[in-house]
Parts: C-alpha cells; structure tokens; sequence
C-alpha cells in the first residue's frame, strides 16, 4: 500500500510541475494557485478513496472511516453492523463509544472553568475534593491530572510516583477530573458537557448516563460471524471503573469532525488557553501509534504534526486525528474487538489509515513548502 502511495505522490509532483509552469506564464498566481489548491483537493480524494477502500476489504473493518478537509467531506464509509442480530447496518447516524477520545472533552471544560475564573491549572486538587486532602495527595495539582503526571494509579489506592515526577497514563486520574469540574462549577458533569457540546454545534454526542439517541452502535467482542454485545451499554461507561470523563463520551464520525474544527480553531477556547491545552508536557510510548507527547488530554505526534487520541472502551476501539497544517481531520470508529487477537491487532485498521493520511499529509505540505534559495557564487 505504502508503494502504491509513493506512486501517486510522484505523479502528483509531475501533475503540479507541468501545471505550475502552465499557469505562470497564462494567467498569473492568482489562477495558478486556484488549479493547484484543485488539483491537491483531486489529489487526496483519489488516493484517500483507493487506499482507504483498500483497509476495508483486506481487514474486513466494520466500522466507519471519515476525511474533511476544512469542513469539506473527502472520504466516507459504513461497513458492516451497528446491530448485529437485526442486521442493522451501520451509517452516519450511528452513534459509538469513543473511550479516551472523551479525555479532550474533560480538558477543555477545565479550560473554560478556568477562563471564567473558577479554578487554576495550578490549584491543589484538595481545594475541591476533601478526600484528597491527606499528605500522600496534598501535592497533586490538577496539571498533575490533565497531564498524567499526579501519580495517581488505576490499580491500587496509592500513588505510583510522586506528582510530577513521571508519566503514567491514569483513568482514575480523568475520573476525579470529573469530579473537579462538578466541584468547581456547581453543576454536574453532564450540565457542564452538554453545555460543551452547544458551544461546539455538535447534537449527536452524549454522556453515558444521559443517551437519549436512537441509533447506538454499541459495543461487541468477537467476530462479526459471532459477536457478542457487551451489556448494560452505554451506562456502564459511566461507572467508576470507567467513568464519564475518562471514557464515557459517545459520538458520530460527523460530530467528532465539528468538535475538532471548532476546538482547534479557537471556537471553544480562548488562544492562551489552547496554547496550554497544546503544550508538549510529557513524553509517552504509545502502544498503538507510537511516541507521542500529551498535552491536556489529547496526544501530540510529529512528522506530520498532529493531534490525536485513541479510545477503548470493551468491544470499541477509536482514533481521532487532527492535522492543524491542512485543517484535516480524520476519524475511525468501529463497535467490534475480537480480543483473542490482542490489542494492538484490534488497531491495525486504525494504524493503517493513521498510515495513510501521514503520509498523504507530510507529501502535500513538503509540495507547499517554499523551494531553497539558489545559492550565487561569484568567481
């Protein structure tokens, strides 16, 4: 697939080569760069079709892939089940579990409590949880939680490091985050979500606790021949052990589109508060895509510079990648984990389209990248 890409890309610069000298010498840059902005467009929504198309049916996905381009759709597709004893097929109206892709939604309410001056990043999290207020928790911050750095464990009552000493990537740790921004604001979690989720034009997300949508997805493990659907969905999302902040959102592809759009282009949230939220804090080895460096609650990759978060919860695995360069954002969403395979295997339609659209993204921003100066040597 990879060869299949280069191919493409090395027609492209042939394509735009002869069209660039075209367009100079007819009708000036204002022309030349309307074709050349098509021609892009044209571009990535052949190969992103071929390529893509190409995930579905070598891996079987059952799941829905999405592409936009500043709003604009690219890429499209449902295959498979969003019931699987009815049959009923999935489409753009299905809704999923996106697990820890919930963990940006939790941030960026942190950041709006803080630009109206109800709590600081930097404020102990005693301030407004008196359960943490002994001396093994009485340093954590809510940076500390934001970042995974507080120290805070999944597995046990104590801490794993002192706050802000190591990265561990921390459920519990988004779960108490939770419970800071019902604190905080007086409100419940859902309050402060669906608040949220107005400012960003998104109507078919929810929190666990509160779908009223008709078009679940659900969750499954196994195979689609012989899937089983993990019960009490989706309100056991909402139970300690997961939580509705650290993995109890649930979405469309086309909502998850909206969401990123409006946050990373300043919709949500003031400029000095994205450029925190964005700020490279720790370093992190990521099982599924790789090394990483986390921000506030979203992953930050580079070459091509990125931002991205997977999510699983049982029987549902998720990617959301955003590539600011391009404004282009890319969703994966499937409601199926056949685990006897692994983890990381249930991801490798994911990483495949992560593959994909790195490489499309780092082709079309080296074209758009200013020629180097020739260099004059006098004799």
């Amino acid at each position: 697939m990879i060869k299949t890409s280069a191919h493409f890309i090395l027609l492209l610069l042939a394509v735009l080569s002869c069209q660039s000298e075209k367009t100079t010498t007819v009708n000036g840059s204002l022309q030349q760069q309307a074709i050349v902005d098509s021609t892009f467009t044209a571009f990535k929504k052949a190969i992103i079709t071929q390529q893509i198309d190409s995930v579905f049916s070598k891996t079987g996905f059952n799941g829905g892939i999405s592409v936009e381009h500043n709003g604009e759709k690219m890429y499209e597709r449902f295959d498979g089940f969003e019931n699987f004893k009815t049959k009923k097929p999935l489409d753009s109206n299905s809704v999923f579990a996106i697990g820890s892709v919930s963990k940006q939604f939790a941030a960026a309410m942190i950041m709006r409590l803080e630009e109206n001056g109800k709590l600081s990043t930097a404020d102990k999290i005693s301030k407004y949880l008196p359960e943490y207020r002994s001396k093994t928790f009485e340093e954590i911050t809510i940076h500390h939680l934001l970042t995974h750095t507080s120290g805070i464990s999944d597995l046990g009552p104590g801490l794993q490091s002192k706050p802000g000493a190591e990265f561990n990537y921390s459920n519990k740790g988004y779960r108490v985050l939770g419970e800071i921004v019902e604190s905080a604001s007086g409100k419940s979690y859902d309050e402060n979500a669906r608040e949220l989720f107005f400012k960003a034009g998104i109507s078919n997300t929810y929190t666990a606790e509160h779908f009223t949508g008709k078009n679940l997805a659900g969750a499954h493990t196994g195979t689609a021949r012989n899937a089983t659907a993990v019960q009490n969905m989706p309100r056991r999302l909402a139970h300690s052990s997961i939580s509705t902040a650290a993995g109890g959102i649930l979405s469309t592809a086309s909502d998850l589109h909206r969401w990123n759009l409006a946050l990373y282009n300043g919709k949500l949230l003031q400029p000095n508060s994205l450029k925190k939220f964005l700020a490279k804090t720790s370093e992190m080895k990521h099982p599924v895509i790789g090394p990483v460096n986390y921000g506030y609650g979203i992953m930050l990759a580079a070459s091509p510079a990125s931002y991205v978060h997977t999510g699983y919860v049982n029987g549902s695995p998720s990617l959301s990648i955003f590539y600011p360069d391009s404004n282009t954002s890319v969703v994966i969403l499937s409601n199926i984990a056949d685990m006897g395979r692994g983890k990381n295997a249930v991801f490798n339609p994911h990483k495949e389209v992560k593959r994909i659209t790195d490489l499309i993204e780092n082709a079309l921003t080296e074209m758009n990248s200013p020629p180097p100066k020739k260099v004059t040597v006098n004799n």
